[in-house]
């Protein structure tokens, strides 16, 4: 049975930073494409981050530059590294696999495997 797991989670002051982690469980093969994604209440699930397995990325137009997405496959584990937090990225933070491999690896791919969540809180 596979399973993600968030940490890393907590609350921060505006200007700080997080490292978000999400440890993959249950199998021996590195997912093709994972994801991280946030939401607020109220508000829709959006896209933050992704990364395939060889690590070409791809970020949300609110975090570019200050987001990192990273994994090392042989720990099966995924990375967020978050820098210069706003306000605006509180969320719950979730982080997602997929195994089939496709041409790309976009926020828009069909994830099947998905976290619990991790929450970040931004103060100003």
């Amino acid at each position: 049975q596979v399973q993600l797991v968030e940490s890393g989670g907590g609350s921060v002051q505006a200007g700080g930073s997080l490292r978000l982690s999400c440890a993959v469980s249950g199998t021996s093969y590195s997912p093709y494409c994972m994801g991280w994604f946030r939401q607020a209440p109220g508000k829709e699930r959006e896209g933050v981050s992704t990364i395939t397995n060889d690590g070409r990325t791809t970020y949300a137009d609110p975090v570019k530059g200050r987001f990192t997405v990273s994994r090392n496959n042989a720990q099966n584990t995924l990375y967020l590294q978050m820098n210069s937090l706003k306000p605006e990225d509180t969320a719950m933070y979730y982080c997602a696999a997929t195994w089939r491999v496709g041409r790309d690896c976009a926020m828009s791919t069909l994830f099947y495997s998905w976290g619990q969540g991790t929450q970040v809180t931004v103060s100003s």
